[in-house]
């Protein structure tokens, strides 16, 4: 027995956990998603919170810049809304079409015996409409997701009426010491707060856990809650990112690791298999 949990130790996989961002990163941003969620959150503001359309480009970058999203910023600035409203609308029109079948993606999950789990701001209806168009549906453990950290709200008609509007256009233009920009009640990437909690709720070893991620800001916060970090989509790496990769398509070559580990796990598995079995066969 001290010699099976001494080979055990010594053949310890490095990682036991791969996290997977899902919007433009388990498929392609030419797929035209991103552009296209876009136009759908300009289109609620507009037609949903009545903001301005002329208003709504520098805002919507504001938001997007200083809260993660621009449902967090929107939130954080005083607007009040339903938020499965809000993902209805997003995500109800997005051309889910134009997102194709990735056998080859699925090939490589299925070879890896290590947990996978998807960690996105989007909400699970949409992540598993974008996962079942991928084919990559049962490639997964679960979903972290816009649900999994936020409450859900919806206010009254009251709240609606008296909702007091920070002007984040403003405080940029003219900023007023002492001032600041006020904070969102929205969990989401990057806020670290956001993080911590995900890896809390989903039992994730941050040490022994790859994030694979296309955003720069997100690569930075998994880096700094102590991730290892993949960014996605770009040939070279940015703050916070230990690899690069263009294609999820190239995770063998750029982490042969991970199969040499699985290799491992299978000889684990096969040890302790012989062992069990002489115990039983000389008992």
């Amino acid at each position: 027995m001290e010699f099976e949990d001494h080979y055990r130790q010594s053949q310890r996989p490095k990682f036991d956990c791969l996290l997977f961002d899902l919007d433009d990163t388990l498929y392609p941003y030419s797929s035209g998603i991103a552009a296209a969620c876009t136009k759908n959150i300009q289109d609620y503001m507009v037609e949903k919170l009545g903001i301005e359309e002329s208003k709504i480009l520098e805002l919507s970058n504001l938001l997007y810049k200083n809260y993660g999203t621009t449902m967090a910023g929107l939130r954080a600035v005083g607007y009040q809304f339903d938020y499965d409203d809000y993902h209805s609308f997003v995500h109800g029109k997005l051309p889910y079409e134009k997102i194709k079948p990735d056998p080859v993606l699925r090939s490589i999950l299925l070879s890896l015996p290590i947990r996978k789990l998807i960690f996105t701001n989007g909400d699970k209806v949409h992540a598993i409409k974008a996962l079942k168009r991928l084919g990559l549906e049962d490639c997964f453990e679960g979903i972290i997701c816009f649900e999994t950290l936020n409450q859900p709200f919806s206010p009254t008609e009251n709240s609606k009426e008296t909702q007091n509007i920070f002007d984040i256009v403003g405080h940029f233009a003219q900023p007023e010491p002492g001032v600041e920009l006020p904070k969102t009640p929205v969990l989401c990437k990057p806020s670290i707060k956001a993080m911590e909690y995900a890896l809390k709720i989903a039992n994730i070893n941050p040490q022994r856990t790859i994030f694979f991620e296309d955003s720069t800001r997100n690569i930075l916060a998994g880096k700094q809650v102590g991730l290892h970090t993949v960014l996605v989509g770009k040939s070279h790496r940015s703050q916070g990112a230990d690899y690069a990769l263009e294609s999820l398509h190239n995770i063998r070559e750029a982490l042969p690791e991970l199969w040499v580990e699985a290799e491992q796990r299978r000889a684990v598995q096969y040890h302790s298999g012989k062992v069990a079995l002489e115990t039983s066969v000389s008992a």
